[in-house]
């Protein structure tokens, strides 16, 4: 039986780097495998706290670390897989059915999240055992 983690996908964007710096960029249709419908960022995060603790029904999203560095960990209820986010150049594709949650933040850290639909509350699964459940 297929589970919705091995469809989970590391993607590095194109970096062009010169002296004056370095320049990533994202196209919806060439880097992101869903239509862009939503972007949001997480940023000033207190040192210890965890984000995300939910899974989505049907949304689709792409995690990016713009900025300093965590622990995105991605589960299916069996199986655990933990991606260090500390490249601003990468980012990790999160299907529908999987539970994210994210970890130990540096000072600084900005997260990104590209979404494939607009904010809808009844997509999310907000409760863990729910989750199971329905898994």
């Amino acid at each position: 039986m297929s589970s919705p983690l091995d469809r989970v996908k590391e993607y590095e964007f194109p970096k062009v780097s010169d002296p004056r710096g370095n320049l990533s960029f994202i196209e919806e249709g060439r880097h992101v495998p869903f239509p862009i419908r939503r972007v949001f960022y997480i940023y000033d995060i207190p040192s210890g706290s965890t984000r995300g603790g939910h899974a989505h029904r049907e949304q689709q999203q792409l995690v990016l670390c713009i900025s300093g560095a965590f622990e995105l960990r991605l589960t299916d209820g069996h199986r655990e897989i933990s991606i260090p986010m500390n490249r601003p150049y990468k980012g990790v594709y999160v299907p529908p059915g999987v539970w994210l949650t994210m970890h130990d933040f540096t000072t600084g850290s900005i997260c990104l999240v590209l979404c494939s639909g607009e904010y809808e509350e009844s997509d999310y699964i907000r409760d863990l055992d729910e989750y199971l459940r329905l898994i």
